[in-house]
């Protein structure tokens, strides 16, 4: 008796095949911890108001520079995306035809996260140009 090998299979770089699915959970684990970061940076510079006032100013000072702005509009995207993300990760779980709709519900989270985020961000440009 012969046996018959198996063609190989071609080997993958990656564990991951760029599904949008994929793309959703690491984009909602790195605006986690943006956020997370930016959140930490606050309660920091919050808190030198007590130690130091002269440094809470001279920190206060320092965010008033348009790569701060930036920086803050990039925050706004972060957290829009990461509420309305996980608002679809709940469904996922939780909603029996969850799985069925993950994919269109993707892309609704990112029709929602443009209508919500471009307002806000030409409003903080705005700002930006008028202020400065």
């Amino acid at each position: 008796m012969t046996t018959i090998e198996a063609p190989a299979q071609p080997k993958r770089k990656t564990l991951y095949r760029g599904d949008p699915g994929m793309w959703s959970w690491a984009l909602h684990r790195i605006t986690g911890v943006t956020i997370f970061f930016f959140l930490f940076v606050h309660v920091l510079d919050t808190a030198l108001v007590r130690v130091s006032p002269a440094t809470y100013n001279e920190a206060i000072e320092t965010y008033k520079s348009p790569i701060v702005a930036l920086m803050e509009m990039g925050l706004v995207v972060c957290v829009v995306f990461h509420a309305f993300n996980g608002v679809r990760v709940i469904l996922v779980d939780f909603w029996a035809k969850g799985p069925k709709y993950q994919r269109l519900m993707l892309w609704i989270v990112l029709a929602v996260v443009f209508l919500v985020a471009a307002p806000a961000i030409g409003r903080m440009f705005f700002y930006l140009f008028t202020e400065h």
